[in-house]
């Protein structure tokens, strides 16, 4: 493993482990397969834990994890303040001690502000006297580095960046976001400023990887270097020595010891121009053919009539990045097929999803297009007799 500073020197693995995206059992985490594979993380130089306070049973399950195995001095913990949710001052310390509890620890190593979209959220928070409150947790050694995780575009983000003296950010930058939301501007902002930057979707929600268009997955078997479609993309990040650390939700041994090969082998400054120019190549093909910029971090749901929006995107973007009957398909199989499961027909526009879309996506707009791709009559009539018949 390879490590880079944080402000005050302190040595980050260069791979961090994104706890939102676990591997659930039931209607909870699959714990002894989550530990098995953020101790194999661990063992293996991974040091940052990223989890938040919305992501179901992450926290908990981190800090049983870590008390489990007597490892906690050995991590750095990441987690987030739910700030859309506070209401008042003391409404930070109900979440703050909550947070310790479900974490098993007294400290917090990163505290962020959690997906701040412009000025406006922190300056709310600024009123209801964070910035004492933040001073205290730091005065008493429970919050050790504050920062904030950022959704908006890169002009509102350096506001957020020079109204506060940030101890990191956390930012949504990948090849295919290197001149939105934050951006490359953003980070370089940060980077002026000697703040660590944590990056967060380096896969694009897997539009990098396994939802990438067969063309794109074409030209990526056929390169000499005959590196896979992950590895391009990590491989990009850590090119840039202002990124300090890379979060993957990784949720498979395979997937951890992959993650773990490339970011021992990486180095800054290794792409050549032929590289950079093979990376808008690949662009280039996902850009075609996606339809929705869908990252599938779920902070849409729950949809007050049960419609499981980014699973209907995931299957609406691949009828255009595979096939339109496998599209079509696997969305049949997941509304009929399901007990519970709302068709995209039942969506009322209310609008609640879209106020919690970081990428900012017109989702009622989107709604309306996919339930016309994905469901033509044929379909409508074949979930209507599987539902009728209740096949499930």
């Amino acid at each position: 493993m390879q490590y880079r500073k944080d402000k005050y020197g302190k040595d980050i693995s260069i791979l961090g482990y994104g706890c939102m995206r676990f591997s659930r059992k039931g209607i909870g985490i699959d714990l002894e397969k989550a530990e098995q594979e953020v101790m194999y993380a661990i063992n293996h130089g991974v040091n940052y834990l990223d989890t938040a306070y919305i992501y179901p049973g992450s926290e908990a399950a981190v800090g049983e994890i870590l008390e489990r195995n007597h490892c906690r001095d050995q991590v750095a913990i990441a987690t987030k303040l739910p700030q859309y949710l506070i209401k008042s001052r003391a409404a930070l310390d109900k979440y703050f001690n909550e947070q310790l509890e479900r974490l098993r620890t007294d400290h917090i190593d990163y505290y962020l502000m959690h997906m701040l979209t412009d000025i406006a959220a922190w300056e709310k928070l600024k009123a209801l006297g964070i910035e004492d409150w933040i001073f205290q947790k730091k005065q008493e050694g429970k919050i050790i580095n504050l920062g904030f995780s950022y959704h908006g575009n890169s002009d509102m983000f350096l506001k957020i960046l020079d109204d506060y003296p940030w101890d990191f950010c956390q930012i949504q930058y990948n090849y295919l976001d290197e001149h939105s939301q934050a951006g490359r501007k953003g980070l370089m902002a940060a980077a002026e400023k000697n703040i660590p930057v944590i990056i967060m979707e380096p896969l694009r929600g897997g539009k990098l990887v396994g939802l990438m268009p067969d063309s794109g997955k074409k030209l990526i078997a056929n390169h000499p270097k005959q590196w896979t479609a992950a590895e391009w993309a990590f491989r990009w990040l850590w090119d840039q020595p202002q990124v300090t650390c890379v979060l993957s939700g990784m949720n498979s041994l395979e997937m951890v010891e992959e993650n773990i090969q490339i970011a021992s082998e990486c180095a800054v400054d290794e792409f050549t121009k032929e590289d950079f120019d093979f990376i808008e190549q690949v662009k280039g093909e996902i850009n075609q053919k996606t339809k929705v910029g869908c990252t599938a971090c779920g902070y849409c749901m729950p949809c007050p009539k049960g419609i499981d929006i980014p699973t209907a995107f995931k299957c609406y973007n691949q009828m255009y990045t595979e096939n339109k009957k496998s599209g079509r398909s696997e969305y049949l199989q997941i509304v009929a097929f399901q007990k519970d499961m709302a068709d995209l027909g039942a969506c009322i526009e209310c609008g609640k999803c879209e106020n919690h879309c970081p990428q900012h996506l017109p989702i009622r707009k989107h709604i309306k297009e996919a339930r016309k791709a994905l469901t033509p009559l044929r379909y409508r009539l074949a979930v209507k007799i599987v539902r009728k018949f209740k096949f499930w």
